[in-house]
């Protein structure tokens, strides 16, 4: 009743902002497009024709008039890792790493300003993205004969020969718990390491890029800062740790938080289940604590591994061409870390504790055990109220679909995965192989409600980041499925702009527990705003990857541009 009363007192006043003779995009329930939007405060007070609007205005009002230019909702991103990409270029700008010999070269450029026995680290890549089309071994880093090098794929690393030496790896050294030390013909290792990471001695240390404390902070609000810029107004930071809890927290106790965030803890799945369920329930974070700046959300495991590296956990073995890509030996179907029994004990405890779940499922596989999961604890209380989602799940079915609409599970996509690595994955499934990659048009037809993201991690840029965040090239991407050959994959999964573009923002807030205060320019709802330079609805279509944000607004003020 209060919050009603309040609402009716700040309607009644004049607006501090109203911006008109514009295209309103709603994204409202009918999808409504208006001409004008009148703010007070942090909060929309009006949204109709301009002359209705206008007539609210009084001596203190400012107005915009938009000329004809479209305005949406602040959009969403669903899926960052803000720090990690905060810290990427925060030392120096990182190189186009396509090719080995853009590998070789990094290397050698490394070398020059690092002291001999000290760890090169070649910066995140995968090698879909390589000329060659395979992993690199041994000896493609072996330009560096007296500094161990690392090359970064996440899940997969590639260590030159120097780098197994000081590390103590030889043809008898045992796999890791979960992981593997691939061997050439000879029962060598050639250095690659899947999940084997851990096995690396003095790389942490030795690497040169540490950052203190309020280095990490500037850096995370400068990229936070590039988000806005981009005309994003939300994130879900995907996989928090109590160091980017602490950051954020000084970043919104000083005012200086850029954009509103909702944050997935993280929990590393791989000590015995007993010590994780006591660690869940003695957490000292609680889901949705917090405000619509900054708030719990999701509680997340790591189910599996990559698609781009040959171990995310599929239905069937990779094919051939998947072993020359990753580097794979034997026939593999990839990796699935916490096994079904341990992942509903884990998932139950978060559940009781209110959390809603997720986990990073993205082989076929690994959807299947991630549904299997969501079964069993929908037996005991509906799953559906936690609005618990899949991640990623690049590689659906048709019967994982119906069983995700029958439970009310949610999906969190990222459509540059298609753009970026499609044309290597037909490679290693073949084109029939990818009918349910990325199946948007599928989603919305079974009945599941969708999220977009980037999955962003590493890059300043926003369109040529690992994972680029520009949201109107993810736009782009969900309506037309080009992949950047500028073939369409699969055109019949294609969706609408309405369509895409409610999952960047309604579809994206509903996820976050917040569809109720923004994703849609509504009265009552909080003031996040984008204009921008062409209208999205009407534009060619190839146009969409190129829409600017000429202003952003966000809790009722500019943030980004000017009036």
């Amino acid at each position: 009743m209060l919050l009603a009363l309040i609402m009716a007192a700040v309607a009644a006043a004049q607006p501090d902002l109203i911006l008109h003779h514009g295209k309103i995009v709603t994204v409202d329930e009918r999808f409504a497009v208006a001409q004008a939007v009148a703010v007070r405060g942090n909060r929309i007070v009006a949204v109709g024709d301009n002359e209705a609007v206008l007539a609210r205005r009084g001596p203190q009002t400012r107005l915009l008039d938009l000329g004809g230019r479209t305005v949406l909702p602040g959009l969403i991103d669903a899926h960052v890792h803000a720090l990690s990409a905060a810290l990427s270029e925060f030392a120096e700008p990182l190189p186009q790493i396509d090719s080995f010999a853009a590998i070789q070269e990094y290397i050698r450029r490394r070398m020059a300003a690092t002291p001999k026995g000290r760890w090169i680290v070649v910066p995140r890549t995968f090698p879909t993205r390589l000329k060659e089309l395979r992993m690199p071994t041994r000896e493609v880093l072996d330009v560096a004969r007296e500094h161990p090098v690392m090359f970064d794929a996440s899940y997969v690393v590639v260590v030159n020969s120097f780098g197994l030496k000081v590390s103590g790896i030889n043809r008898d050294t045992p796999d890791p718990p979960g992981g593997e030390i691939v061997r050439d013909a000879a029962g060598e290792p050639n250095g690659i390491l899947r999940n084997g990471q851990s096995l690396l001695k003095g790389l942490m240390s030795e690497t040169g890029r540490t950052f203190t404390p309020e280095q990490k902070l500037r850096a995370l609000e400068q990229m936070l800062q590039r988000y806005v810029a981009a005309g994003l107004t939300g994130i879900g930071d995907r996989a928090v740790t109590e160091e980017d809890i602490g950051l954020y927290r000084r970043l919104q106790a000083a005012n200086r938080l850029p954009v509103r965030t909702v944050l997935t803890w993280r929990l590393d799945a791989s000590r015995p289940v007993e010590d994780l369920v006591r660690q869940i329930h003695a957490a000292p974070y609680t889901p949705d604590a917090g405000d619509e700046w900054l708030k719990f959300g999701t509680f997340k495991v790591t189910l599996d591994g990559g698609m781009t590296i040959g171990t995310a956990f599929q239905r069937q073995p990779y094919g051939p061409f998947g072993r020359q890509l990753y580097g794979q030996t034997k026939p593999d179907r990839g990796q699935l870390f916490i096994q079904p029994g341990k992942l509903v004990a884990i998932f139950r405890a978060a559940r009781d504790r209110g959390w809603q779940l997720t986990a990073h499922s993205q082989g076929g596989g690994a959807v299947d055990a991630f549904l299997d999961a969501m079964e069993a604890l929908d037996k005991e209380k509906r799953i559906a109220p936690t609005r618990s989602h899949l991640m990623h799940a690049s590689f659906q079915s048709r019967e994982a679909l119906e069983r995700a609409a029958r439970m009310g599970v949610l999906a969190d996509v990222q459509a540059q995965w298609l753009y970026l690595d499609g044309p290597a994955l037909e490679k290693v499934f073949s084109y029939d192989g990818l009918r349910y990659f990325y199946p948007l048009r599928s989603y919305l037809n079974a009945g599941v409600r969708v999220a977009a993201g980037s999955d962003h991690m590493i890059g300043y840029d926003k369109n040529r980041a690992v994972n680029p965040y520009n949201p109107f090239l993810s736009l782009w991407i969900m309506v037309t499925r080009k992949m950047r050959t500028g073939r369409a994959l699969y055109p019949e999964e294609c969706i609408n702009r309405e369509e895409a573009l409610r999952m960047h923002t309604i579809w994206a807030a509903y996820m976050q527990f917040s569809e109720h205060e923004r994703g849609s320019i509504e009265p009552g709802k909080l003031a996040d705003l984008v204009v921008i330079d062409r209208d999205y609805l009407t534009c060619p279509e190839d146009q969409i990857k190129d829409i600017e944000p000429q202003i952003v607004i966000l809790d009722g003020k500019v943030v980004a541009g000017s009036l």
